[in-house]
C-alpha cells in the first residue's frame, strides 16, 4: 500500500486558479499509476484526472480538459493537479489515488488520501 496525503485545497472567486499536491509514502511510488477524483455533495465520486507510471500519458474528465494539468514528480513522490479558470461547478471535496494503472474508474484505485476542499465562489 502506499499512503496519500493531499494538500492545496480552498476558497478562489470563479477564473481563478489552484495548485492541488499530493505526497506519497509507503510502497514505491513509480510502481502507480495516479488519478484525482472529485465529490460534491449529493453527488458520486467523478474521475477528474489521471497519469500513467512513467507520466508519459495522461487522461482528462471532458469537463476539465484544457483547464486542468496532472503532473508527477518521481524525486518527490508527489502528483499534482494545477487547475486554472475554476468554475462554481469544479466545488467539491479532491481525492488523490493511486492504482495499478491508469483508469477513470474508482474501483481501479487501491489507495486514497483523505480529501482536500476546494470550493469556487461565483
Amino acid at each position: 500500500q502506499v499512503q496519500l496525503v493531499e494538500s492545496g485545497g480552498g476558497l478562489v472567486q470563479a477564473g481563478g486558479s489552484l495548485r492541488l499536491s499530493c505526497a506519497a509514502s509507503g510502497r514505491s511510488f513509480w510502481s502507480f499509476a495516479m488519478g484525482w477524483f472529485r465529490q460534491a455533495p449529493g453527488k458520486e465520486r467523478e474521475f477528474v484526472a489521471a497519469i500513467t507510471r512513467s507520466g508519459s500519458s495522461t487522461d482528462y474528465a471532458n469537463s476539465v480538459k484544457g483547464r486542468f494539468t496532472i503532473s508527477r514528480d518521481e524525486a518527490r513522490n508527489a502528483v499534482y493537479l494545477q487547475m486554472n479558470s475554476l468554475k462554481p461547478e469544479d466545488t467539491a471535496v479532491y481525492y488523490c489515488a493511486a492504482g495499478i494503472r491508469i483508469s477513470k474508474s474508482p474501483a481501479d484505485f487501491g489507495s486514497w488520501g483523505q480529501g482536500t476542499q476546494v470550493t469556487v465562489s461565483s
